[in-house]
């Protein structure tokens, strides 16, 4: 099985489900790569651009460090999580039988295809990285159980659940699953299978799917 990309959203920072989910996610039974949100630190970036009027492309640089920030705080949290910059670092992680945190400055910042707006979240940086590591299953932990009312990724942008760059973002194929707080009642330990839902990648059409 290849690993599976697992975003923590940053909204689970400070609350008890952010421990919780980490306690999972180190039993996990498969191999997986925690992507961070940017938690609270992204939002004193968007407090700060207000008082200190700096642009865009500097604020989504300032956004993406933040997402470092809460990595380095979540692989503090249990032995087995480990810190990685870089595709090469993060197989040493998986290698050595650890799970690693993507701290994604180093290869995101400078990246041309990925543009420097707030639209851009760790939720489509979870799909890019995906493609980067040519895995093909993404979950994105949520603070919300908002998800279960829709059925595709495009309905859950729209919705603002995920950010709106997400369906552009996915490679063709990508396994989407959204899990939120109700998830972890149900969870069985250690972690076996994916927890949450699967979310269709395409709306579906009266005839069959619609590409966004």
């Amino acid at each position: 099985m290849k690993p599976l990309v697992v975003k923590l959203g940053g909204s689970t920072a400070g609350q008890e489900e952010m421990q919780r989910w980490i306690e999972v996610l180190a039993t996990a039974a498969f191999p997986l790569v925690i992507v961070p949100g940017g938690g609270p630190f992204a939002d004193q970036v968007r407090v700060s651009q207000k008082r200190l009027a700096y642009s865009d492309k500097a604020a989504h640089a300032m956004a993406i460090l933040a997402m470092d920030q809460f990595g380095i705080a979540i692989a503090d949290r249990n032995t087995r999580l480990q810190p990685a910059r870089s595709v090469v670092e993060i197989h040493e992680v998986l290698d050595a039988g650890n799970m690693p945190v993507w701290l994604p400055s180093f290869m995101t910042i400078d990246a041309s295809d990925i543009p420097c707006s707030w639209d851009v979240t760790s939720d489509s940086l979870s799909a890019w990285l995906c493609g980067q590591l040519r895995f093909n299953s993404l979950l994105l932990i949520k603070q919300t159980d908002e998800y279960q009312h829709y059925a595709s990724v495009t309905d859950l942008a729209e919705a603002g659940i995920v950010d709106s760059l997400l369906p552009a973002m996915l490679c063709e194929g990508t396994r989407v699953h959204v899990a939120g707080p109700q998830a972890l009642d149900l969870l069985d330990l250690p972690l076996a299978s994916i927890p949450g839902r699967m979310i269709m990648q395409y709306r579906m059409a009266a005839e069959g799917f619609v590409a966004q």
